[in-house]
């Protein structure tokens, strides 16, 4: 097991074997330390364990700044609707 740290966190890297071995003894280890464990294949992070999170974002706002209107939406563009033709 190697200690690496990253972004102002202390990280455990675990081979995928020893993670095999020791799963609910490290999954124990991440939620009382509240630490996050990397897990390794050959030397090379293919998964992380993370501590579990109660905290659930509000609805409200979330979309906030993912649409950009970029003209005005009420003016009619002009185009014939089939609706319409009565």
């Amino acid at each position: 097991m190697t200690m690496v740290k990253h972004m102002s966190q202390t990280q455990q890297h675990v081979p995928a074997g020893q993670f095999k071995a020791n799963c609910l003894s490290l999954m124990d280890k991440v939620n009382l330390q509240q630490r996050v464990i990397v897990i390794t294949k050959h030397g090379k992070p293919i998964a992380k364990l993370v501590p579990f999170s109660e905290t659930r974002k509000s609805l409200f706002g979330a979309m906030t700044g993912s649409v950009k209107i970029i003209s005005d939406i009420v003016q009619s563009t002009g185009e014939a609707w089939e609706a319409d033709a009565d």
